[in-house]
């Protein structure tokens, strides 16, 4: 194990041992896989659970410092408890980026350049503190301390980022993919044409973040959207399952040979470490497509989430925007607006909670086409969700509020 004696007040030394991972080929895979765990078990509490996301971002919040105090109290590299902050620091920053652009409605250009500049700064001041920004070099508290508060403005910046490619500049995911891919490509390239280590290490950091999620939705986003249909929770699985056999075998070598010494097992080594993270990746391919032929995939005409039928005789579609085909959804306003001339809030609280849970799972695949609509349509849901979840709903607001967002669709419906 490599330690670091660190200066310290006369008659006092204290010895520190790394706190990090080697950068290795299986540190880049469980980087980018945490990152879309992270994002998709966000949204499964704050939509699929009903927390909502004040509730959700406190929570994490706690949790995060619960998981961050136990790394920081770590004498060493402990691969459980190292990733799982970075899971939740991947969390948190994504929830902090997201309440920038959906409560406070910054804008994704203004949050990507003031994540930036917070960078820059955490940077700096520890650069003059430290006068390293080495991840090599994190083996003292302050040090390490630095380190998070990088690591947590990182994610930020890389969901802000990815976000402002994706859906600002209407990229789509799928464009996204190649688009990250390229560049942590042309990073890896400069580092081997001799650019800095630290630089390209924290070019690649940042980057890692939108690529991620760029590929959970590849999975996550439904076939009519142009992913591959395995939903959050199916996609979120399959990534946890590998992160836990790649940290888990980190741990494993941990333990045997220490951080500095673990690629010079019999269970170690550069090739040993790159065919484990080939392995986890190609996994993760092959499962994924074979779970997409398998999996069920809604269609515009299946009802989305909820099953239900598109109604017959709907109105014509009006093709004014690219949003795309919006009758499964038209189907689930339908549905609550018919619980609601029953007098059954029951049920239509029910039915509002699928279309609330299908509009939030399409997200990533419709509003790149067309935002402004998009926009359009996110707040009118909004609307009828507050009406039917106020204390006392009264029947005349949720059903004008209804009444709006079914004219809206029909009228925005390019199917």
């Amino acid at each position: 194990m490599t330690t670091t004696t660190v200066n310290a007040p006369p008659g006092r030394r204290a010895l520190w041992q790394t706190k990090v991972p080697l950068i290795t080929a299986t540190f880049w895979v469980i980087k980018v896989l945490s990152t879309t765990v992270g994002e998709t078990f966000a949204d499964f509490l704050a939509v699929n659970v009903g927390l909502g996301p004040v509730v959700t971002d406190l929570a994490m919040l706690a949790v995060l410092a619960v998981v961050l105090t136990l790394q920081l109290r770590r004498t060493r590299y402990t691969p459980w408890a190292y990733w799982s902050s970075v899971v939740l620091v991947s969390i948190v920053g994504t929830q902090l980026t997201d309440f920038f652009t959906d409560t406070l409605g910054v804008s994704l250009w203004v949050s990507t350049a003031v994540f930036a500049v917070v960078l820059a700064v955490v940077f700096t001041v520890w650069y003059r503190q430290e006068h390293t920004l080495a991840i090599t070099s994190v083996d003292t508290p302050r040090r390490e301390r630095f380190y998070w508060g990088a690591i947590l403005v990182t994610f930020a910046l890389g969901t802000a980022a990815g976000d402002l490619a994706t859906e600002a500049l209407s990229l789509g995911f799928r464009n996204g993919v190649w688009i990250f891919g390229a560049l942590i490509a042309l990073t890896y390239l400069a580092r081997r044409l001799g650019a800095s280590a630290v630089v390209t290490f924290w070019v690649a950091y940042v980057l890692t973040r939108p690529l991620g999620a760029s590929l959970g939705d590849l999975l996550t986003q439904d076939t009519s959207l142009g992913g591959l249909g395995l939903g959050a929770s199916l996609t979120s699985v399959l990534f946890l399952a590998v992160i836990v056999v790649l940290v888990a075998r980190e741990q494993r070598l941990v333990n045997r040979f220490g951080v500095a010494e673990k690629g010079s097992g019999p269970l170690g080594g550069r090739r040993r470490d790159l065919g484990w993270a080939l392995g986890g990746a190609v996994g993760i391919t092959v499962l994924g497509v074979v779970l997409a032929g398998l999996h069920p995939a809604t269609t515009a005409s299946a009802g989305g989430a909820a099953g239900a039928p598109v109604p017959a005789g709907s109105p014509a579609v009006h093709p004014t925007t690219g949003l795309g085909d919006l009758s499964r959804f038209s189907a689930m306003v339908s549905s609550v607006q018919a619980k609601m001339a029953q007098d059954d809030l029951v049920g239509a609280k029910a039915n509002v909670k699928d279309l609330e849970v299908a509009w939030d799972s399409a997200e990533a695949g419709l509003k790149p086409r067309d935002p402004k609509d998009w926009s359009t349509l996110d707040g009118q849901i909004d609307d009828v969700l507050t009406t039917l979840r106020a204390g006392s709903p009264v029947q005349a607001d949720c059903a004008a509020a209804l009444s709006t967002l079914s004219t809206t669709l029909r009228t925005f419906d390019g199917g």
